[in-house]
């Protein structure tokens, strides 16, 4: 596919944000309504990782699941897809302290212009106006969802920390892993959009299945694109988990194929990280030499597939094609 080609599934997106435009809207006057305070840091700095971007697909989740399933009356999957972003917002300031992370989207992380502290607050403030919001809108079902989610992410993102710089790690502990950092929000996120639309309880578990199944494809491509992108497309910097030492499937099917030199390398360079200039090109020709981002790719279809397959349940409209496209938008990502 030529450089600059539409992404298969990118209609798919842009139809997908314009079904739901002026929902998205009130979304983002929410945000720059309740992210407001007294203490000037706070704004600023939640503004900067607000205006870098990203396609919001959280939210966007919530707000076509409930779109999806009949709810057209109230505001309720405004607020709730408020609340989904600013856990997202929050756990990314987070993340990018642990990770020592320079780069959020192609523009200087939070933490990298204003500090580590004020990365962690600002995060910890984000998450409270999250549940502020939940608690205005009174639902026990809706903090359940959303405080079980936040907890999970915390727990993956710990689990990570624990398998980090570990190449005993297998398959189900990564897995694990990407289940609670990220497939949980999306999970959380679709789900919302069957409890505003006072959906059946079969058609919430299957709207959870749907996001949980795009979340775990979307992580998938994204550690595949760690080592096959360039700076530019990735939005941080490429090779970020090769140095940081993170055990993704990429490096697994690599450890899992290659020979005791190979293994010898990785240990070197992910659990004892010593690291040369030409450590993380000999990485990605060792993971391309063994099809690891191949069949990660692969893997994700299968993700992508039983997402799919999770959708099939409900009447067919102009969201519920969208939400089908977003699914090859996920994958299409690692061209």
């Amino acid at each position: 596919m030529p450089d600059g080609a539409p992404l298969p599934g990118e209609d798919a997106l842009t139809t997908l944000i314009g079904l739901v435009a002026d929902d998205m809207e009130a979304v983002n006057r929410l945000i720059v309504q309740r992210m407001d305070s007294q203490v000037v840091l706070i704004p600023q700095l939640a503004a900067h990782i607000v205006a870098a971007g990203g396609k919001r697909m959280r939210p966007l989740l919530t707000l076509a699941t409930a779109r999806m399933c009949g709810y057209r009356a109230g505001q309720r999957h405004v607020w709730l897809a408020t609340c989904v972003e600013f856990i997202h917002t929050a756990t990314l300031l987070h993340d990018d302290v642990v990770d020592e992370s320079e780069l959020r989207r192609g523009q200087a992380s939070a933490n990298a212009l204003f500090g580590n502290k004020a990365s962690v607050l600002v995060g910890d403030f984000l998450f409270a106006r999250a549940f502020k919001l939940m608690v205005e809108d009174g639902s026990l079902e809706v903090l359940d969802i959303l405080s079980g989610a936040s907890a999970t992410i915390a727990e993956g993102e710990v689990l990570q920390l624990m398998t980090q710089n570990d190449i005993a790690t297998t398959e189900a502990q990564y897995l694990e892993v990407i289940n609670g950092k990220t497939a949980a929000l999306f999970a959380a996120a679709a789900r919302l959009g069957g409890v505003v639309a006072e959906c059946d309880a079969a058609a919430k578990d299957a709207l959870e299945a749907y996001g949980r199944n795009i979340g775990v494809a979307f992580q998938l491509i994204d550690d595949a694109l760690d080592y096959a992108a360039d700076q530019a497309v990735l939005g941080k910097t490429v090779g970020d988990d090769f140095r940081e030492g993170k055990i993704t499937l990429p490096v697994l099917l690599a450890m899992a194929r290659g020979d005791a030199a190979e293994r010898d390398f990785w240990k070197r360079t992910l659990e004892d990280r010593e690291q040369t200039d030409d450590d993380l090109a000999h990485a990605q020709a060792l993971i391309a030499r063994h099809g690891a981002l191949r069949d990660t790719v692969e893997r994700a279809r299968d993700y992508g597939q039983a997402a799919r397959e999770a959708l099939s349940g409900f009447a067919d409209g102009p969201e519920k094609r969208a939400l089908d496209g977003l699914i090859d938008f996920c994958i299409a990502r690692a061209r």
